[in-house]
């Protein structure tokens, strides 16, 4: 009886929502797991393996609060990251899970995370082949860049990868002003490592755009 009486006691327990803290501590934990692998010094094989497993652990967040937009918008994030270490066709899989999630999180709150769905899902927009290969649609990925600006003109991330974009498109003097802007965006004290490595990525970005317009 009393075994009995612990395992219902503990099913009702596992299906209590999660508290405030504890759903902050789960998504700070994803932050810094993410940041931890992407801006690591390993091979991109093992880089993808140590993404999918962080995919459980976000997978697991959001089928315990499947209206959590926040945990929604990480999962999307590391199934992106897992995409772009995979590479090749099996990438494409990530990908498109990656673009379910982050419309999924618009539809619940697309200003959540500063507009991070929007931003997130304009990289994909823009990284992934277009047809007949995958669904990438640069003019789908501006549309979604300048929609994440106006949630967060000055953030480091939004202005970077609005940056990458017109980089890639040749537009070299406004890529340059945009990755300004995000050199200059406020730290984000519960991000340090995160901030570090996009500002090796400005840095990288930078360079690059000088050569091109020597």
């Amino acid at each position: 009886m009393k075994t009995v009486l612990t395992a219902v006691m503990l099913l009702a327990f596992s299906c209590l929502p999660l508290s405030a803290a504890e759903t902050l501590s789960g998504l700070n934990d994803l932050q810094s797991q993410w940041a931890k692998i992407n801006y690591a010094d390993m091979d991109s094989d093992k880089k993808a393996t140590e993404f999918k497993t962080l995919i459980d652990q976000a997978q697991a967040l959001v089928s315990a609060q499947p209206d959590n937009v926040e945990y929604r918008i990480w999962l999307g994030i590391i199934q992106s990251s897992t995409a772009g270490a995979e590479g090749g066709l099996g990438a494409l899989k990530y990908a498109k899970e990656a673009r379910k999630n982050f419309e999924t999180a618009l539809t619940i709150n697309e200003n959540a995370l500063e507009g991070s769905a929007m931003a997130s899902l304009g990289v994909l927009y823009h990284k992934v082949p277009g047809w007949p290969i995958g669904f990438g649609s640069d003019k789908k990925a501006e549309k979604l860049f300048k929609r994440a600006l106006k949630v967060n003109p000055d953030g480091i991330d939004s202005n970077y990868f609005y940056a990458e974009y017109l980089f890639d498109d040749g537009e070299y003097q406004q890529a340059l002003a945009y990755l300004d802007k995000a050199m200059h965006a406020a730290p984000r004290p519960d991000r340090p490592l995160a901030d570090e490595g996009r500002r090796q990525d400005i840095a990288a970005l930078k360079t690059k755009i000088e050569k091109k317009i020597r």
